[in-house]
């Protein structure tokens, strides 16, 4: 398990601070959760298995940071992480999306984080390899090559099949070790050299193939069969192409890199971080309550409840990697909960969500924070944006007050869609500050409540224009 497992819960709400505005309620549950994976695996084996995570339900309306949430608690455990709506396994009818579809996702996440995290153990030795590959292309004798017919043999795929080495010409050590001392110095960069590029593998699109649902099985199944055929995947195939020392030394050391890392351990790692610390976040589930009696759209409703609740209680589900145990998985669900109640899910999936936590509607103090507080903070990505076009722009506190107040004001009129109302509230600020940055001689704007109410309150003035621009 990582390290970073090792957070204690207040650490955790700390860090989650810096990107989402209150809810603290929820950021403790969802810190708790965490640093009981941690505690679980100090736990003797024998009680270990026993222990199961506590699955989370967040009500709360949209916007107000539930996927967020989710989302940055992933990347802060560095754990595989899926985001799904509920409402995916209803769009085709009663039988919808494979329920085990979200399974398999979660282990391809799995693969490219423990991937990602092996490709940099190794990065230093590819980057040696790499090296020396340069140093000698470098010093490679240009040797003419005889165009000597050779026997074609028999190949009724139709693909190119692998040339025959050839023995490279000694080259001697004092005139590599001088190519090195160049290389290394910086001067070689601009030279070209002729290497080989592996062929990226070609994707079969058997999705628009067979489509319709109950089918990805056998559209894994096919990929596996096909991707093992030579020419059909890429693997093996080399194609030659000129550049700069500079771009080949990018394109040797990643080549050089996915050579070293071990991909059977990859797959077998990441298995086990998908049966340890991944992570669910099962949206809109609000939306596959049964409401009241069980008839009409609702009988297709339970029937999603249903097909999750084996996923959610534990149970082994097949991937083109192995096996994949769901029971030690942390399912987050979330919704906003207008119409239906937690308590209109089946009572058996309702069981096992057994932490539940209600989310607050944002007011305007909380839209003048999220303007301002957090690392990814809407006026900082702004500032940074104009920034690119010489512009040094500036919100004053007057001016993220009146932001704040039209955010809010405008969640009342319409419908509450939370820091979202930001998003477009901004984006009709600066429309024409964002047209124009690029032709402007003043390199310095200010934005203050003058300019803000200037643009706003017109729109904010007729009813049905606030209605569908903000």
């Amino acid at each position: 398990m990582s390290n970073v497992h090792a957070f204690t819960p207040r650490e955790i709400v700390s860090e989650l601070d810096r990107y989402i505005v209150g809810q603290h309620k929820a950021k403790r549950a969802i810190a708790i959760a965490l640093r009981n994976r941690f505690r679980r695996q100090r736990v003797a084996p024998e009680l270990r298995e026993e222990i199961t995570p506590k699955n989370i339900i967040m009500i709360g309306p949209t916007g107000v940071g539930k996927t967020e949430l989710a989302r940055r608690l992933a990347k802060l455990a560095q754990a595989p992480f899926v985001k799904v709506e509920a409402t995916k396994f209803t769009e085709v009818g009663y039988v919808g999306r494979d329920v085990e579809s979200l399974v398999r996702d979660l282990v391809e996440q799995a693969i490219e984080l423990v991937r990602k995290e092996q490709l940099e153990e190794v990065r230093v030795r590819a980057t040696q390899q790499a090296e020396e590959q340069l140093v000698r292309l470098i010093a490679r004798p240009k040797v003419k090559e005889e165009p000597a017919a050779q026997p074609q043999a028999f190949n009724p795929f139709g693909f190119a099949l692998p040339k025959m080495p050839t023995q490279e010409p000694s080259i001697p050590e004092h005139e590599l070790s001088d190519v090195r001392r160049r290389l290394r110095a910086g001067e070689l960069e601009d030279r070209t050299v002729d290497i080989d590029v592996d062929e990226a593998p070609q994707g079969m699109p058997l999705v628009s193939i067979f489509g319709g649902p109950g089918m990805e099985d056998l559209e894994r199944k096919m990929g596996d069969m096909l991707g093992n055929i030579p020419g059909l995947k890429g693997g093996g195939q080399t194609k030659r192409r000129s550049m700069t020392v500079r771009d080949a030394r990018k394109v040797l050391e990643d080549q050089e890199a996915n050579r070293l890392v071990d991909m059977d351990a990859v797959k077998r790692l990441a298995v086990e971080r998908t049966e340890q610390s991944g992570i669910v976040f099962l949206d809109e589930i609000d939306k596959v309550a049964s409401r009241g009696g069980a008839h009409g759209p609702d009988v297709s409703r339970e029937g999603v409840q249903r097909d999750l609740l084996p996923i959610v209680e534990g149970s082994t589900v097949s991937t083109k990697y192995g096996p994949v145990k769901t029971d030690h998985v942390l399912f987050i669900a979330a919704g906003a909960f207008h119409v239906s109640k937690v308590s209109d899910l089946i009572p058996e999936l309702q069981g096992r969500f057994p932490v539940r936590v209600e989310l607050e509607s944002l007011t305007k103090a909380d839209f003048v924070r999220i303007l301002t507080e957090p690392k990814n903070a809407l006026t900082r990505q702004y500032r940074a944006l104009l920034e690119t076009e010489g512009l040094e722009l500036t919100f004053s506190d007057d001016a993220v007050e009146a932001l704040a107040e039209y955010a809010a004001e405008a969640n009342e009129r319409a419908e509450n869609i939370g820091a979202r109302r930001l998003h477009t509230i901004m984006e009709a600020l600066l429309d024409d500050l964002s047209f124009r940055a690029s032709e402007l001689d003043e390199r310095k704007v200010l934005i203050d409540a003058a300019k803000v109410r200037a643009t706003l309150d017109p729109i904010m003035a007729s009813e049905d224009l606030a209605k569908y621009i903000l």
